[in-house]
C-alpha cells in the first residue's frame, strides 16, 4: 500500500529528476505478439468491465477494441457496465476476480489516488492489478467565462487571476481529475478561486453557462461546442503538447504555465493474479487494435486519443501519476468518500 511517507519519499525521488515523460524507458516499446496454439490464455470468454454507465466515454473506448480484440484473441470480448464509485466498484471487481477471464477498462483515478482520496478503498491500486496497457488519452481544457476579459490565454488567465477568493469553479466531484488538477493549477498560476462540485461536467457546463460559476477543467468533447459558439472561452489544453480533440487550442504551456500537464485516460488492468504469459499476449492484443485506423477514428469520436503502449509504460504512468495527484491530495488535504 502506498502510504503518506512513501508517497513523499516518492515525490522527492521524482523532484531531483528532470523530464519525467522522456525518462520512461519503455514509452516507445511495443510488446511483440506472441503465437497463438492450443491451450494458449483466453481459452473462454473475457469479460472486459467498465465503471460507468454505456455512453460514458469510458464505456465508448471499451466498446472500440473489444469486437477486434475478440477477433484476435479466438474469443468473445463482453463488454460489461458496473457503474459506481467513480469506476471503483468495476475496479473492485476486476482486483479480486479468480477466473483469469476478467478485465476492466479502469481510469486513472482507479488506478493510481483511489485509496490516497479514501483509505477504506477495498483495493490497492500498486498491489491488487497487473497494468495490460493504455487503451486512450485525453487532456482537459481550462474553461472560463464567455464574460471573461480578454481573448490571448495570458489575458485570460490573469482575468482568472484577478477573480481571487470571488472565482469558483466547477467539476464532477470531490477527488475527480478535474478537482485535483484545477487544485494544481492554481499553485502554478495564483488562481485562487473556490472549489464548487457538481453531479457531472453536463452540470459544470449549466452553471458556467448560467454565470454562477466561472472556470472548469472539461473535456475537451464537451467544451469544444460552447467555446465555438463564444458561450464559454478556453485558454488551453492540459497535455504537454496539442491534442486532436481540440487541434486549434493551444496548451497551456504556450502560456508560459509549467509544471501542470495532465491527462487523463482510460487503460487495460487485469487481476494481479492473472498469468503474465497472459497479460503478454491480451497487450500485444491491444497494441495491434489501438494502432489500426479503424479503431484510432472510433477512440477519437468517443473524446480519446489513441495511446497503446506495454504494461511497463502503463506501470509507469500509474507511479507518476500518483506521485503528481497524490501530491496535491496531501498538499490540499483533500479526502472523498466515493
Amino acid at each position: 500500500m502506498l502510504t503518506k511517507r512513501r508517497l513523499l519519499q516518492t515525490m522527492a525521488a521524482a523532484l531531483c529528476t528532470s523530464g519525467a515523460w522522456a525518462q520512461d524507458p519503455s514509452r516507445s516499446r511495443a510488446a511483440a505478439r506472441p503465437a497463438a496454439g492450443p491451450g494458449v490464455w483466453p481459452t473462454k470468454p473475457v469479460r472486459l468491465l467498465v465503471g460507468f454507465p454505456a455512453g460514458a466515454s469510458p464505456d465508448l473506448a471499451a466498446r472500440a477494441i473489444a469486437e477486434p480484440l475478440s477477433k484476435l484473441l479466438g474469443q468473445p470480448v463482453t463488454v460489461e457496465n458496473r457503474p459506481g464509485s467513480s469506476g471503483n466498484l468495476a475496479a473492485d471487481q476486476v482486483a479480486k476476480a479468480q477466473d483469469d477471464h476478467t478485465i476492466g477498462a479502469l481510469i486513472n483515478g482507479n488506478l493510481t489516488i483511489a485509496r490516497l482520496l479514501n483509505p477504506n478503498t477495498p483495493f490497492d491500486p500498486e498491489k491488487d492489478f497487473s497494468p495490460v496497457g493504455l487503451i486512450g488519452t485525453a487532456p482537459l481544457v481550462l474553461a472560463v467565462s464567455g464574460d471573461a476579459v480578454g481573448a490571448h490565454p495570458e489575458e485570460l488567465l490573469l482575468w482568472a487571476r484577478n477573480l481571487g477568493d470571488s472565482g469558483e469553479y466547477g467539476t464532477p466531484g470531490v477527488g475527480t481529475v478535474g478537482h485535483l488538477g484545477m487544485e494544481l493549477l492554481k499553485t502554478r498560476t495564483s488562481i485562487r478561486a473556490r472549489h464548487v462540485p457538481f453531479t457531472g461536467n453536463p452540470q459544470v457546463i449549466e452553471a458556467m453557462l448560467a454565470g454562477k460559476i466561472q472556470l472548469a477543467l472539461l473535456p475537451p468533447g464537451l467544451a469544444k461546442p460552447h467555446v465555438k459558439s463564444g458561450k464559454l472561452k478556453a485558454v488551453g489544453v492540459t497535455s504537454p503538447e496539442r491534442s486532436p480533440l481540440f487541434g486549434e487550442l493551444p496548451t497551456l504551456r504556450e502560456a508560459n504555465v509549467r509544471g501542470a500537464d495532465l491527462e487523463i485516460w482510460t487503460a487495460i488492468a487485469a487481476p494481479a493474479s492473472l498469468p503474465q504469459t497472459a497479460v503478454a499476449r491480451l497487450n500485444a492484443a491491444l497494441v495491434e487494435v489501438v494502432h489500426s485506423a479503424d479503431v484510432q477514428q472510433r477512440l477519437l469520436a468517443g473524446g480519446w486519443q489513441a495511446n497503446a503502449g506495454t504494461p511497463q509504460s502503463l506501470a509507469y504512468r500509474m507511479r507518476t501519476d500518483t506521485t503528481q495527484l497524490g501530491g496535491v491530495i496531501l498538499m490540499r488535504g483533500i479526502r472523498s468518500d466515493a
